[in-house]
């Protein structure tokens, strides 16, 4: 899965400059994910990150912490371990998912939580076309599986004919024209 490196640190390295860009003063914003407010959001990204770090390395399932302020630093410790030669091959003992899947999931996060950050904090963001696509593919295989673990919310409808990275929101409930 040499092919995703680049995906996931493209992702990755736009999620953790809109982290760098929050204020203070945004930490209490409303997210178009609804659980999270803008710090609630920027925690599940440690946690995200610390999550697929230990995966990566055949770890445990590690559970949330408090918000730390160091996404950054964690999503590169992630994109490390990952890199390692034979990291993308078997399944993992925490998950059982294979390895392949998991990367797939912790890209999608990436994707759509750097959206739900850029859009609470008034920020531009465009994913590279390239990544949404191979995001859109593999949410489309694995929704249902997303939905009955919580990670992803009813579908929101979007024409048929709208952008991929709108139909990859809608798929996993989103609303692609949410604002503050």
């Amino acid at each position: 899965m040499e092919d995703m490196m680049p995906l996931m640190t493209r992702a990755t390295e736009r999620t953790a400059e809109l982290v760098r860009a929050v204020r203070q003063e945004q930490l209490g914003l409303s997210t178009p994910c609804a659980k999270f407010d803008v710090k609630d959001l920027i925690s599940h990204l440690e946690w995200v990150a610390a999550l697929f770090e230990s995966l990566a390395r055949n770890g445990p399932r590690v559970e949330q912490g408090p918000y730390a302020g160091d996404f950054p630093e964690r999503a590169k410790a992630t994109l490390a371990a990952w890199s390692r030669p034979g990291v993308w091959e078997g399944t993992s003992p925490a998950m059982g998912l294979p390895m392949t899947t998991l990367g797939h999931m912790y890209l999608v996060d990436m994707v759509v939580h750097g959206w739900d950050l850029a859009r609470a904090t008034d920020q531009e963001y465009e994913p590279d076309p390239e990544t949404v696509s191979r995001a859109l593919h593999f949410t489309d295989r694995m929704v249902e599986m997303g939905r009955q673990r919580g990670a992803f919310g009813p579908p929101v409808p979007v024409p048929d004919d709208a952008p991929s990275f709108d139909r990859l929101l809608g798929v996993i409930g989103r609303d692609p024209a949410w604002t503050a």
